[in-house]
């Protein structure tokens, strides 16, 4: 039975619940959008020309900034919108009407303030994320939020100041990663110290199929080589070491013929001398030994070579020291090498990639999740997601990217479009090169 004293003041709280159901509403898709929203994603959207996607890189950029007051907007419009609903409810049944209250705000409030907006902004990230991002800018901003938000943080790390020295170690990988991240945005360390610092702590992670040369891109000797073919080989492509096949194996090395060994020969007159003869040893390991090992391996022993063999025994490809000390200090280019970029952007927004670019190294770029476990490169995810070769223009769809074979050789996948993906589909169309 309803109560008799409902009043004009119960419509008001009425409407305020609405309200606040309203603004719970926002908050919830706002949370979710910009959470899932990486900086190059928001340039990506700058670059395509749409409304608020400046505003969206400030806050995307600066998420210390919204997640507090965004949070503590969330939980004040709860309680209010909690002790208004059992008030009302009270006043229209009676005291059993509290525990009615409760059970239909639990309800209501799930469905239209938290699953509703929150599934919305996982299916649509760029369209919550663009339609939220001013309000919620305006509201970060608002000056008694952003104090009082501050406030309680400062209250929580009184009552919270640390965990107990004596339970150590107290700070994961990914916290050190977290600590070295927020040292380099204040200033505190340079941004090539945090670089440097990050690749350090990632390094003891990396094995050789990471950062191998591929058997396809290795630049090898044939067998029946002469020792003058073998220089003009070394010469042309700028290696001082090169593996020299088995007899009609491409799967196996037997040596390695050194570059200043051949000029050597080629001065003593023994140019036509076969390159095997003078081939040195070579050092074979398995494609999943880590990298700082083979590394200490290296200046233990005094080699800067070695081919990678997989679990059956064939090659996989080759590393050297070279490639062990750029996954630390980034890429060494000699001054007379030709430097192709892996990954180019265009004016519309998109990226061009190398086929070649392992996929966490596309990852760390763009701020992307693509999986790694099954391939190491760019062109092994989409040629793997496929399932067959790819021929130019197919494409792959993931966590609003699209990944588009823009240059296929044979087999291989030598470059690929990375476009952001929209409602409508891809916002600017990248067409292969002209043949």
């Amino acid at each position: 039975m309803i109560a008799n004293n409902f009043s004009n003041a119960d419509m008001w709280m009425l409407v305020a619940i609405g309200i606040l159901l309203v603004t719970l509403a926002f908050c919830s898709a706002a949370e979710m959008g910009l959470s899932r929203m990486t900086r190059p994603k928001a340039a990506a959207l700058v670059d395509k020309g749409h409304r608020s996607a400046k505003v969206l890189v400030k806050l995307v950029s600066e998420p210390e900034r919204w997640i507090n007051p965004l949070l503590l907007t969330v939980f004040t419009c709860q309680i209010l919108q909690s002790t208004l609903t059992a008030i009302v409810f009270d006043d229209l049944f009676g005291r059993w009407g509290v525990a009615l209250g409760v059970v239909i705000n639990v309800v209501v409030f799930f469905v239209f303030a938290e699953a509703v907006p929150k599934t919305y902004a996982v299916l649509y990230p760029e369209r919550a994320a663009l339609a939220t991002a001013r309000p919620a800018s305006a509201l970060v901003a608002f000056p008694p939020l952003r104090w009082i938000s501050k406030g309680l943080i400062w209250l929580t790390n009184v009552i919270m100041p640390g965990k107990g020295l004596e339970k150590g170690p107290f700070v994961s990988e990914q916290e050190l990663l977290g600590i070295v991240q927020a040292a380099a945005h204040d200033g505190i360390v340079e941004p090539e110290e945090h670089l440097l610092i990050e690749s350090v702590i990632e390094f003891g992670d990396t094995v050789a199929r990471e950062i191998m040369v591929p058997r396809p891109d290795m630049v090898v000797a044939d067998f029946d080589a002469t020792v003058t073919a073998a220089l003009d080989i070394a010469i042309d492509n700028g290696v001082s070491r090169l593996p020299v096949l088995g007899e009609g194996d491409d799967d196996d090395v037997i040596g390695l013929a050194y570059t200043k060994d051949l000029m050597r020969l080629e001065r003593e007159g023994k140019g036509a001398a076969l390159v095997r003869d003078g081939a040195r040893p070579v050092i074979v390991i398995p494609e999943n030994k880590p990298v700082s090992r083979l590394m200490r391996e290296m200046q233990a022993q005094k080699f800067h070579l070695a081919i990678v063999a997989d679990e059956y025994g064939a090659i996989a490809g080759l590393i050297t020291l070279e490639d062990c000390l750029e996954e630390l200090v980034g890429e060494i280019v000699d001054e007379h090498d030709t430097e192709e970029e892996e990954i180019e952007r265009l004016s519309n927004g998109d990226y061009i990639v190398d086929g070649g670019m392992s996929v966490s190294d596309l990852n760390d770029l763009l701020e992307l999740n693509l999986p790694d476990d099954d391939w190491e490169t760019i062109g092994g995810f989409l040629f793997g997601t496929l399932e067959h070769v790819p021929a130019v223009g197919e494409s792959v769809d993931f966590e609003g990217w699209r990944f588009s074979a823009f240059e296929v050789e044979g087999r291989r996948v030598r470059r690929v479009a990375v476009s952001v993906v929209t409602a409508r589909g891809v916002d600017s169309s990248t067409a292969p090169p002209p043949h």
